[in-house]
């Protein structure tokens, strides 16, 4: 799991890098790694995501990220195997992830 953070949604990351983290970590008990804020749609978005959302489009066909954590599957090889909606928790993925290895 890794996690790139965004305030491209409803500026719900307007702090530091270091804030933001905290903010995760004190919240939600995160444990992996967090990167640097990064945006996600647009012009600036970076370039892991445009080719994340280039392989894997959602339901509907659209690229963009609609919502903060949309999650991508990349297997071991490096290939975009799959992408699941903010409301899919990674519990849920547990079994797509263990699959894989």
């Amino acid at each position: 799991m890794l996690a790139f953070p965004c305030n491209q949604f409803g500026a719900q990351e307007p702090g530091s890098n270091a804030e933001v983290l905290e903010f995760a970590q004190s919240s939600y008990d995160v444990n992996f790694p967090m990167f640097a804020k990064i945006e996600v749609n647009g012009s600036g978005a970076a370039e892991l995501y445009q080719l994340l959302k280039s392989a894997q489009p959602d339901d509907e066909g659209k690229e963009d990220i609609p919502w903060n954590f949309t999650k991508f599957l990349v297997d071991g090889e490096g290939r975009v195997i799959a992408r699941f909606g903010p409301q899919i928790t990674p519990e849920e993925l547990a079994p797509k992830i263990e699959a894989l290895l």
